[in-house]
């Protein structure tokens, strides 16, 4: 099969069928070479500190922002851990309304929220079978 080459001038020209002698060596050094070669792997690198002077240039930057929610505090009958129940609004796909999603999320709690708090958690490494946010503040306390 003849393939056609591309040329900046108006000119086209057709190159001729690759010849089908080459040897199974030839092939597989051909292969060998267009192969990505591996790379050897990089030593650890230290931590990226602060730029700036004097004591701020020891603590690591942090490098990603987690993921914060507002919620209201339903349970606190477990020790050191509360149940936020988060709403939100998501719009209909087909119908264009919106709709009201709560979801809950187990939380732990050294703050010492009690139901009916309004409260912030962020997300933070599991702490548990369920529980993978903590709680950071309490926006509103409950009316009584």
């Amino acid at each position: 099969m003849a393939t056609k080459k591309n040329t900046d001038e108006t000119d086209n020209t057709v190159e001729a069928p690759a010849a089908e002698t080459e040897t199974v060596e030839e092939v597989k050094a051909e292969a060998t070479e267009k192969a990505p070669k591996k790379r050897a792997k990089a030593p650890a690198a230290e931590p990226v500190t602060a730029a700036g002077d004097g004591d701020a240039a020891d603590e690591p930057v942090k490098k990603g922002k987690r993921a914060e929610k507002i919620g209201v505090v339903t349970s606190d009958k477990m020790t050191l851990t509360v149940v936020v129940r988060v709403d939100r609004l998501v719009k209909h796909p087909i119908y264009r309304k919106y709709v009201r999603k709560r979801k809950k999320f187990m939380a732990h709690d050294e703050q010492g929220a009690k139901i009916g708090d309004k409260v912030r958690i962020v997300e933070t490494r599991p702490l548990s079978a369920r529980k993978r946010w903590r709680v950071v503040e309490i926006i509103q306390k409950a009316e009584l």
